[in-house]
């Protein structure tokens, strides 16, 4: 299948939800808690003995999602510690086992129940199989005698029978993000190249992320927003930004250093400006439920999207530069301008003047004036100062900004322009 065929329903999507849940949750200081702390796997199961996911309900998560203007969600199927969300032929260290749940396939049915598209998260790293060899990152890192006796090539074998899995057990799989290859734990650690033979085998339209260090087909930069369309040796490339509510992808129960929406809302903006995706991440508690504040961050990013999600659903770069302090983003002859510094009466639009059959506020409807300049007359114009180039388009707005997340006008071009 032609990448751009593969990829057409993720280049519209632009927003997305992550997911990450585990027995880290239930610590709730960090997902990487087991390595930060240096447990034992004895010490760790102390969460196993008590997990017990009652608040998960994946049709209220895809319901949220939805509601949130998202388009497509990534769960953590195993993550770093080897725990699984699901019922695994080779490991007992399940969520199936634990809880006698399978959460992946929760997940898969409720998105596909709301029309989101589906991701798994796969983590290459494994603190609990035996034979996941002791690295830098490995809980049992000041250990010797841990290290010993360990055969990367059995765990290589265990890794690839665990992805045909999760390729084979739950329908398609629109997305797999694998996390992650490192120093000292490259491609062929992983036998990325037969692994990502396999996956294309069992799934042909699937996307696969960088992670497994062979390029994939979306890059994804962590907790970085770019500000500029991606590229590799000059070529544009797909991308996805994942972030945080609060700096923690699990539950980390002290951290209040929450994003605020209307951030977020930028965020989302100025990736799909730049020709990307956000994929934006809970963490829900050791119960499975999203905590209060997580919510109503995904509320009030709705409330703004359900307003405005065609300036982000379909739409990508603009060939026209913006003004100052401010975004486009364009779908076909509709131009949207994202005003997230609210201007005194007008704004200023480069090049556009004769180009532009229209103007109004995206959440209302209510009509913008427009009014062009020909770089002589305008200095007698009473509706914009002087100093503007030919060519532009001045914008009079309301003196008092919209009271949403984020002021959105949107431009009906020409059809030669």
């Amino acid at each position: 299948m032609p990448d751009g065929a593969r990829g057409a329903w993720f280049d519209a999507a632009r927003f997305g939800l992550f997911v990450h849940f585990g027995l880290y949750s239930l610590a709730a200081r960090h997902e990487w808690v087991r390595s930060r702390e240096r447990m034992t796997q004895a010490d760790y199961d102390r969460y196993l003995d008590r997990f017990d996911p009652d608040r998960f309900d994946a049709a209220a998560l895809a319901r949220a999602a939805k509601d949130a203007g998202m388009r497509y969600a990534v769960l953590t199927a195993k993550h770093h510690d080897g725990f699984c969300l699901y019922d695994s032929a080779s490991t007992d260290y399940t969520s199936m086992r634990a809880a006698g749940r399978d959460l992946v396939g929760e997940f898969v049915a409720a998105m596909r129940a709301e029309g989101l598209r589906v991701g798994l998260y796969y983590s290459l790293l494994d603190w609990h199989h035996p034979d996941f060899t002791v690295d830098r990152h490995h809980p049992l890192r000041d250990d010797e005698a841990a290290g010993r006796g360990r055969e990367l090539r059995r765990y290589r074998e265990y890794l690839h029978g665990q992805v045909r899995e999760l390729l084979t057990g739950y329908g398609p799989i629109d997305l797999l993000f694998f996390d992650f290859s490192y120093p000292g734990k490259g491609p062929d650690a992983w036998g990325a190249r037969e692994l990502l033979d396999l996956v294309r085998g069992l799934q042909p339209g699937i996307l696969v992320n960088d992670r497994l260090g062979l390029g994939g087909d979306y890059v994804t930069p962590e907790q970085y927003q770019p500000d500029r369309p991606l590229t590799r040796a000059g070529v544009p490339v797909r991308w996805e930004a994942c972030h945080t509510l609060n700096g923690s992808w699990g539950y980390d129960r002290d951290n209040h250093e929450y994003k605020d929406p209307g951030l977020l809302v930028r965020m989302l903006v100025q990736s799909v400006a730049c020709g990307g995706n956000l994929l934006l991440n809970v963490g829900p508690t050791g119960r499975g439920g999203v905590d209060r504040r997580a919510a109503g961050t995904l509320r009030a990013i709705g409330e703004w999207m359900d307003l405005h999600a065609r300036s982000v659903h379909g739409a990508g770069p603009s060939p026209f530069p913006p003004p100052p302090n401010a975004l486009y983003t364009q779908r076909g002859n509709r131009l949207y301008l994202h005003l997230p510094s609210w201007p005194l009466k007008h704004v200023h639009l480069a090049g556009l003047a004769g180009r532009v059959r229209y103007a109004q506020l995206l959440h209302d409807g209510s009509e913008v004036r427009c009014t062009a300049l020909d770089g002589a007359a305008h200095e007698h114009n009473n509706l914009a100062p002087p100093g503007q180039d030919a060519g532009t388009l001045t914008l009079t707005l309301p003196v008092v900004a919209p009271e949403v997340a984020l002021p959105v006008v949107e431009l009906i071009l020409t059809d030669d322009a």
